[in-house]
């Protein structure tokens, strides 16, 4: 099974099996390399934008909810922010708490349904994102130019790729045929 070292192991430590990473073999963990770059990407572009006082998860959001304003100028619910973002809504909400306390978004509620809100940029949050945005800018460049436009290309297309409802479709299905299952 690949927890513990053998049979006779397994049965004189029921309560705590041993990892074996011989067991393996020769497979790697894409969760894991995906993660540490994340990371390390994440911290190159906060420090990028430590002028500003925001983190890249924050410009991010910022830019999402400027994306999706509509021409009522409402703002998109958390729910569809949320969706979009592929985060938990309790996840989104503890995300947007610092930027609603520093007059960046402002929470409103829905026009025809009180009970939803909305996320809108007030106008320190549109001249905080203009000025973060020339910063990401200058970040994503220096990125882009260490990895090369090919590969920068590549490593994008990949994370969408990931990222996509089409990916989490086929992996499930995958899942599906597996014996056991």
């Amino acid at each position: 099974m690949g927890i513990t070292k053998n049979l006779a192991d397994a049965e004189s430590s029921l309560d705590s099996p041993t990892f074996d990473p011989g067991t393996l073999g020769e497979r790697v963990c894409t969760n894991t390399a995906l993660r540490l770059a994340a990371r390390r990407l994440g911290q190159l572009y906060d420090e990028a934008l430590a002028p500003v006082n925001l983190k890249s998860t924050q410009v991010g959001l910022m830019v999402k909810i400027h994306s999706l304003m509509g021409a009522d100028q409402q703002g998109p619910t958390l729910q569809d922010l949320a969706t979009r973002l592929a985060i938990q809504l309790s996840a989104l909400t503890h995300a947007l708490r610092p930027l609603v306390r520093d007059g960046i978004v402002e929470l409103r509620q829905d026009a025809q349904d009180r009970r939803t809100k909305r996320g809108v940029l007030t106008p320190l949050g549109k001249a905080r994102l203009s000025e973060a945005m020339v910063l990401w800018a200058a970040a994503n460049d220096r990125v882009e130019a260490v990895l090369g436009p090919a590969s920068a290309a590549s490593l994008r297309a990949l994370a969408d790729q990931v990222a996509s409802d089409a990916f989490l479709a086929a992996y499930k299905s995958e899942i599906d045929h597996l014996p056991g299952s």
